[in-house]
Formats: C-alpha cells, structure tokens, sequence
C-alpha cells in the first residue's frame, strides 16, 4: 500500500502513537500556545474558534476554558471520545465533530479556524492541500483568521536529523527515522515504539512548505493576507525561528 495515500487514515496508527505525540509537556504547552494564539488573532470575548485536526483536544479545551464558543474537528474517532469526556469532567462545553478536513465547511460559521502541530499537508495530491486551504477560507467570517503551525521547510534544513530516540515516562522508547524526499518537498518518517517488551513501527508522511510556499498556497485560496512568524508568540520567521506560523486573513 502506498503509505503516503493511507497512514492518516489508519486508526491504528493515531492510537499506537497517542501517548508518544500527547505528552503530559505538550497539553501544558497548549495553555501557553491558547494564549499566545488569542493575542495573535486578537480573538474577542465569546469568538467562534474551529480547530481543525483537534486530536484528543488539547487546544479546543484550553479554548473553551477561555470562553471561546470551540468546535474540534477530527477524523478519529477515539481521539474525539476521549476529548469529549475531558470536556464533560471540567464541565465544559465544546462541540466535537468527526469530519474529513477536506470536506469539512461550514460557510461564514467561525471567527477563526485554528491547525496546530503540522496536522496540515499529509495529502500526496497537493490540490487537496488547497481544498483544506478554501474551506477554511468558506468557513471564515469576513475578517476571519486562519492559524497554520507547521514544520517549516526552513526550520526543517536547519535542524534536520536523520534518526533520534527518546524514552517516554512510562519508559516505552520512541525512536524515528526520516527522510527528505521530492526535491525538498515531502518528508518521510518510520516511527518505532518499544513497548512492554513488543516492537510496533509505522511509516508516515507529508508535505512540507517553506514560508513563502506556504503564503502562496494561501492566498490562492482567497485569503487577503499573511502574516508569517517562526513562532506562536509572534516571533519574526528568521533564522532563528521555531515553528512556521501562517496567519491568513480573509477580507472584512
């Protein structure tokens, strides 16, 4: 099977590396990037926010916890249930839908769609990408925002390394292999868990966009302006920078 076409849609793979890609560090983080995010698309009291690709809903919570009206949206199912009873235990409420992001729109519905931890670009056909783009754009109120955060294709070359490891704390060791491919365009991983004495291994992989790829592919998609920062705290996109972080404005 041609693993660039299926490993988003295998179940199997969002439950195997849950743990590994959910760290107890990367939901403390999320509180910080809420707050960074809100002052970065200036979100008034009570915005309508989408997150898009919301995964077991660290950011859609710390939204709602906020006060923002938050929808998630996911493909996997286990990852919104699970979102869902965390929600319910803090008393929040955060509508949860199980969607495609290529089919999702909801015309003029959200007043920003947020995409967090590179959950953009896993389509081998690029016009996909574009499709996702458009939605958003669709499903944007006149002045909306759209937040991108993704592993820059510059911040990828600087720092790119081959192979690393890394034990979790409940001691299963994750280790990953990579590989850039398509003239600098594609970036393909073997992700690898040991755990309770048995070996798993996945393969995945997806586009990468450096900055001014990633603006084109934006504004092509109806979007006014872009903004690009190399961090979620609004840091310029230099060589220094942590992340890509496209922010997309659509026309008021």
């Amino acid at each position: 099977m041609n693993q660039e076409n299926v490993w988003h849609e295998d179940d199997e793979f969002w439950d195997l590396f849950a743990a590994s890609m959910f760290t107890p560090r990367k939901w403390e983080e999320a509180v910080e990037e809420v707050d960074h995010l809100a002052r970065l698309l200036d979100l008034a009291p009570g915005a309508a926010v989408c997150d898009l690709a919301c995964g077991p809903g660290r950011h859609s919570i710390a939204l709602a916890r906020r006060g923002y009206a938050t929808t998630g949206v996911d493909r996997t199912a286990s990852y919104l249930a699970a979102a869902g009873d965390k929600a319910q235990a803090e008393g929040l409420h955060v509508e949860f839908v199980q969607a495609d992001m290529r089919t999702f729109r909801r015309p003029e519905a959200f007043d920003a769609v947020i995409n967090m931890l590179t959950a953009f670009g896993y389509f081998e056909d690029p016009d996909d990408d574009r499709r996702v783009a458009e939605n958003v754009h669709r499903s944007l109120r006149p002045g909306g925002a759209f937040l991108l955060d993704v592993a820059g294709k510059e911040w990828v070359a600087r720092i790119f390394q081959p192979r690393d490891w890394s034990r979790l704390d409940d001691g299963t060791i994750f280790l990953a292999e990579r590989k850039v491919l398509k003239n600098w365009s594609w970036m393909w991983n073997r992700w690898m868990l040991f755990k309770d004495g048995r070996w798993f291994e996945k393969e995945l992989s997806h586009r990468i966009y450096s900055a001014v790829e990633l603006e084109t592919l934006l504004r092509q998609a109806g979007f006014a302006r872009v903004d690009i920062y190399g961090h979620i705290s609004g840091e310029p996109y230099d060589h220094q920078a942590k992340r890509l972080i496209a922010v997309a404005r659509k026309a008021s």
